[in-house]
């Protein structure tokens, strides 16, 4: 790198010394440097705002902030200039660290080599960055270089002011079968797709301007030309300036169904129900098979039998024919409502039974409520008659009780026939195992097992971001818990959290989780994280005083943590949650509602509680993206919540669709696979190891 161009730098550090030692350093190797000396960090904000600086070198051993707070000072003035940490060693650790925390390198002192090749490295980076901007923003032929990309695009590409198109390639005309740009003149973007997918546009199209959207994102979005349907399509949101100001290139790659292998959508389409378009009765057992095989990363497997009421009078209405086009309408209504992960399969006759993956076993008979509810409010129209359906819901939580998967089905059938019994239109949970001596036994293995964790401290924290919405300025994390077995293998919490509810345990397994996130919290720079409350721990009076005993033992500032509780608990014991809530906020803990419902939309136990945060129930997040009433109903909670300042995070956030709708509904945060994968640091294990009944007794009697 050249030395004619003057280098301005910012030096972070106590010591004088090595502001001089920088400065020589680099002006023999030929950089012009003017070094200015930052040795407090309120100093930071009046050089940043006095001078162009190009680069930040901080002293981590001699400055009083770290490098994630020197980085957030730094933003607020200029975010693309580049932080070097220096040390008296850099070991491959404390780089890795050093970059974690927003470091773009780590080097010691005694290699003023390495410096010069970084710093000369970043330079050249930046400066070139800012060479490009400059020439993409002056160049005065910018808007005949875009139209010039999307003629010679086979993508349709259209770009979108405040919600219109304002300019779009032969492509896009065709797509949307328009003769013109004329007659495209002042067109909104979402009219020519399908209702259901307008709040997730919207969400896109303001995340983008926003510079929240992924640039490799896609969100799926149906046409809806000439009142006709058609297949999902692909698009994809960049942020551009065009004339002047902010616009949107949307990009819709389509399809080639040349591309497919006509062999393999044969052998697909065999497996496959005509009517309902789901799984053979046979497919379908042999992937429940499989799936049961390997645990769910987070939550729990559910089995559902759906099945619709009265069938047989509704097909001696409409007819045999017309019987299956209402059946295959019917799939369809039930096809949207599914998750990613789920698997469903036409069972027998007009039943469908499907394996989902939720919370738990309550969240399945949500999800059965749910669908109920949308099935009667849908109205089949076969022909020229129409006609409304309802249907009942069976639902049964997968556990190692089961012997095996006959035993599986046969529970999950018995749920829909209690279901049935008390009426149609019911989504009913087989609640049968509590009572089981199978279960008191299973639960008797299972809480020697959890003695033996606890005492081994065999438990250990995962860890999952909580993403902003609106900013990334706060680090935060939502905790959870793993438990490792005597060989070493990992259990997920879906196998021993139930057991441990059930016998009184959480108490204890919640406790130890507490004192874990106060020593993640001191090795880790995080602003916050979130630790769940059992309902144990919310009617315990001690629980207060121990997490303040706890915290002054550690030295810890209270205001990193967060307690959540789930709404259906705190709503239960609503005496004791106050009174656990007001000894926590005077310690300075922070204090969460989640899984919180839109039912109803009760505002009451947010006056009662004052949460600083309240968590959107996850099991909402599939429907939330269709259905235009659960968007009203979650914006009506998010109004509420920012009317009384509390902070709003969207729980189990799976694609880029629900964060766009979630964008658009006004959400602060939000979690999920979307933003990452739980991390858990185990010693020496094997993931995914599932123990059955007969292995955990084997086990404990070796």
């Amino acid at each position: 790198m050249s030395g004619s161009h003057s280098i301005s730098i910012a030096v972070l550090t106590e010591n004088q010394d090595d502001v001089q030692l920088i400065n020589s350093t680099l002006r023999d190797a030929g950089h012009a440097a003017h070094c200015h000396w930052i040795n407090h960090p309120n100093k930071l904000s009046d050089t940043l705002a006095e001078h162009q600086v190009e680069l930040l070198i901080l002293n981590c051993d001699a400055y009083s902030d770290t490098i994630r707070q020197v980085i957030k000072q730094k933003d607020l003035f200029n975010p693309e200039v580049p932080v070097i940490a220096l040390k008296e060693e850099a070991s491959e650790i404390a780089i890795h660290d050093a970059m974690k925390s927003g470091a773009v390198d780590l080097v010691s002192f005694g290699l003023k080599k390495r410096l010069i090749a970084v710093v000369s490295r970043e330079l050249r980076a930046l400066r070139a960055e800012r060479a490009l901007n400059s020439t993409i923003q002056s160049a005065s032929g910018y808007r005949q270089q875009v139209r010039d990309l999307m003629r010679t695009s086979t993508a349709a590409i259209g770009l979108v002011q405040e919600g219109i198109v304002v300019d779009a390639n032969d492509a896009w005309l065709q797509l949307f079968k328009i003769a013109n740009l004329d007659e495209m003149a002042g067109m909104p973007l979402m009219d020519n797709f399908d209702s259901e997918h307008h709040a997730a546009l919207k969400g896109a199209l303001i995340a983008t301007v926003a510079g929240k959207w992924q640039a490799d994102e896609t969100l799926e979005a149906r046409l809806n030309i000439d009142g006709s349907d058609s297949d999902m399509l692909a698009l994809g949101f960049s942020r551009i300036e065009y004339d002047g100001a902010p616009c949107v290139q949307v990009c819709i790659q389509r399809p080639d169904p040349s591309t497919q292998e006509p062999t393999k959508l044969v052998h697909d389409a065999l497996k496959r129900d005509p009517t309902t378009l789901f799984f053979h009765r046979a497919q379908f057992l042999e992937r429940l098979a499989k799936r049961l095989q390997v645990k769910p990363k987070a939550g729990q497997h559910v089995l559902a039998y759906v099945k619709l009421d009265n069938f047989g009078e509704l097909r001696d209405k409409i007819g045999i024919i017309d019987s299956e086009e209402l059946l295959a309408q019917f799939a369809e209504v039930l096809r949207k409502r599914l998750h990613p992960r789920d698997v469903a399969g036409r069972f027998e006759g007009t039943s469908v039974m499907v394996l989902l993956e939720r919370g738990s076993p309550r969240d399945g008979q949500v999800w059965g409520q749910q669908l109920i509810a949308k099935i009667g409010k849908h109205t089949f129209e076969v022909g020229e008659k129409s006609t409304h359906l309802s249907c009942t819901v069976g639902v049964c939580g997968v556990s190692d009780v089961f012997a095996d998967l006959e035993e599986l089905l046969a529970a999950t059938m018995d749920a829909y026939r209690q279901g049935r019994a008390l009426g149609p239109g019911t989504s009913h949970l087989n609640e049968k195992l509590d009572e089981n001596t199978k279960q008191r036994e299973f639960d008797a293995i299972w809480v020697k097992h959890l003695k033996a964790a606890l005492m081994d401290n065999r438990f250990r924290l995962a860890q999952l971001p909580i993403a902003g919405l609106r900013s990334d300025a706060i680090q935060m994390y939502d905790l959870l818990v793993r438990m490792v077995d005597e060989q070493g293998n990992s259990v997920l919490p879906s196998e021993f959290l139930p057991a441990a509810e059930r016998n009184n345990m959480m108490k204890n397994i919640d406790r130890w989780m507490i004192k874990n996130a106060i020593a993640f919290c001191e090795q880790n720079e995080v602003d916050r994280v979130f630790v769940r409350l059992s309902r144990q721990s919310v009617v315990d009076s001690s629980t207060a005083a121990w997490i303040e005993q706890e915290s002054d033992k550690a030295g810890f500032d209270c205001s990193r943590l967060v307690a959540q509780v789930p709404e259906r608990d705190a709503a239960k014991h609503i005496k004791q949650a106050q009174a656990l809530v007001g000894k926590l906020k005077r310690l300075g803990v922070g204090f969460a509602l989640e899984h919180y419902g839109v039912d109803q939309e009760r505002f009451q136990i947010l006056d009662l509680l004052k949460p600083d945060y309240i968590k959107i129930d996850g099991e909402l997040m599939h429907s939330l993206m269709t259905d235009s009433k659960m968007q009203e109903s979650v914006q009506n909670i998010v109004r509420a919540a920012h009317e009384r300042k509390i902070k709003t995070i969207a729980e189990r956030v799976e694609n880029a669709n629900a964060m766009a709708v979630l964008f658009q509904l006004g959400l602060d945060f939000m979690q999920g696979h979307y933003v990452h994968e739980p991390e858990v640091v185990l010693e020496d294990t094997d993931s995914g190891k599932h123990q059955t009944l007969a292995e955990l007794q084997a086990a404990h009697s070796s």
